[in-house]
């Protein structure tokens, strides 16, 4: 896994467990429709499939 992965959060946090909006702080999303890149790491990867549900990526 190399490179960069692109990240936009399409649903709100509001209502959420308190690890998932962990997980969408952590990767840096805080609002709708914010986009973010990151590196595409296993520990990245883990914090998508969590939160797979409210995010939309792009390789």
């Amino acid at each position: 896994m190399s490179g960069e992965v692109k990240v936009t959060l399409i649903k709100s946090h509001i209502g959420k467990s308190q690890s998932m909006r962990g997980c969408l702080l952590g990767m840096g999303l805080t609002k709708r429709e914010k986009t973010v890149v990151l590196k595409d790491t296993p520990e990245i990867r883990g914090m998508i499939n969590k939160v797979s549900h409210l995010v939309r990526v792009e390789e």
